[in-house]
């Protein structure tokens, strides 16, 4: 008798150790199979006397999970504790079923592990009868739960792919890949809105920009760089586009002739990039978001700074303030979507000539003093301010000095004493981009958000 239960026990043993071994099948992958292993979050669950239906999600998709009750307690037993976002392990058979909505397929279920239990969900992430949706800053306090959603799950792949169409752009016209310091010891920018950090014995700051260091690249002879990584900026500004730390992408590049060719370098990276999203994730991003990508025609239009005014009074009736007038103000900014549409049909604008003391020290200006560089605006949105660089080191300093930094960007200012070819650049926002591709707030479109009341989770 003892030999028999040892035996069964040892049977057991061996099933549970071939699950343990069977490879995993995801949703979007599921079809007949005699033995198949699924595993994910249970996204709802219908649970009624004879049969029992769960729906699955894993980061590919959805299965139906099919139990028939009153045949193995286990299972049943298994099924009854199931709670919502449970996660779970269910080996079973898949069939083909066209009354099941999901792919026409169900995974028959032989065995159901538990492997969390998950309590009550404390947000409500989708607005439903009788709830509504939790607001955005609930939902962040449980940004795990919230990212759950079919909706977050397509917003991080188009991002992805975003990301990995830009940098495929750049390796394939040479461009190298460098990573720079985020502890710097003077401000990169302006000396304003910077974030201050005991480093040592001294002061450091968070790097607003890889800016400098881009430019110390152009200095070594690299000719050709790009990074993604982190930028800071300590703006105490409760928008729907602004965030103290997002992902930029940055790149700068030599030989240039005029900050032209960066803007012509920039329009074909987004026009690709964009392209990429709408092969690889556009049918996700309408059905989910209701949303069509556009790939945008080249060349963008350009218009400079005092006729897009123009432009916006005689058709809207703006009247910019006159102190204003050497910038872009963002009401103007978001006018001038509609406009650029109305007039050249593109969701996409560069806008030169800005007041050289809107600008940065860096930019080169041309015999006049006009700032050679752009703001890229996209669907009413400001993505980029890019120029060409002064690489000349007397007239670099001058105009350092003209802003009262030289003394800030001692060593930024070394980099162009020995040698430097003329060059530019520009920076984008990752998350911005993600915002403006999908029509969502800045807080929306990140991981998680970093605002001047937010800095957890």
């Amino acid at each position: 008798m003892f030999y028999g239960v040892w035996n069964r026990c040892f049977m057991l043993n061996e099933i549970e150790e071939a699950i343990l071994k069977m490879e995993r099948t995801y949703a979007s992958q599921v079809r007949d199979a005699e033995q198949i292993k699924v595993q994910g979050f249970v996204e709802s669950i219908r649970n009624k006397k004879k049969m029992a239906f769960i729906v699955l999600k894993d980061i590919t998709g959805k299965v139906q999970v099919t139990v028939e009750k009153g045949e193995n307690e286990a299972l049943d037993a298994a099924v009854d504790a199931i709670t919502l976002d449970s996660v779970i392990t269910v080996v079973g058979k898949a069939v083909e079923n066209e009354y099941v909505k999901l792919g026409g397929v169900e995974v028959l279920a032989r065995e159901i592990t538990i492997e969390s239990l998950a309590a009550p969900l404390p947000i409500d992430r989708e607005e439903m009868k009788g709830h509504e949706r939790s607001s955005i800053d609930q939902r962040i306090d449980y940004r795990w739960i919230d990212l759950r959603t079919e909706k977050n799950q397509v917003l991080f792949k188009a991002q992805t792919v975003l990301v990995n169409a830009m940098r495929a752009f750049l390796l394939n016209k040479g461009f190298m890949e460098i990573h720079t310091p985020k502890l710097i010891g003077a401000a990169s920018e302006s000396g304003a809105d910077v974030f201050e950090v005991k480093y040592f014995d001294r002061k450091a700051y968070l790097a607003q920009s890889p800016q400098f260091y881009k430019q110390m690249a152009m200095a070594a002879g690299f000719e050709r760089i790009f990074e993604v990584g982190p930028v800071f900026r300590a703006e105490k500004s409760f928008t729907n586009k602004h965030t103290t730390e997002f992902t930029g992408f940055d790149l700068e590049f030599s030989y240039i002739e005029s900050f032209r060719d960066v803007m012509k370098l920039e329009e074909e990276l987004l026009t690709y990039a964009l392209g990429e999203i709408k092969e690889k994730c556009g049918e996700d991003i309408k059905r989910v978001y209701g949303i069509d990508v556009v790939v945008p025609d080249k060349p963008f239009p350009v218009v400079k700074l005092a006729e897009l005014y123009a432009g916006l009074k005689e058709d809207y009736g703006y009247e910019v303030p006159e102190e204003e007038k050497g910038d872009l103000t963002t009401e103007a900014e978001h006018l001038s979507f509609e406009w650029a549409q109305k007039h050249f049909g593109s969701e996409f604008l560069f806008v030169t000539d800005y007041d050289a003391a809107k600008r940065a020290f860096y930019h080169m200006r041309d015999e006049k003093g006009v700032p050679q560089g752009y703001d890229l605006i996209w669907r009413g949105c400001e993505i980029t301010t890019g120029a060409q660089r002064e690489h000349r080191y007397d007239i670099l300093k001058a105009q350092c000095d003209e802003k009262g930094l030289t003394e800030d960007v001692k060593f930024y200012l070394e980099f162009f004493k020995y040698g430097c070819p003329p060059h530019g650049g520009f920076g984008l926002g990752v998350d911005r981009l993600t915002m403006l591709l999908l029509g969502l707030t800045i807080k929306e479109a990140m991981f998680i958000f970093r605002g001047p009341n937010r800095l957890n989770p």
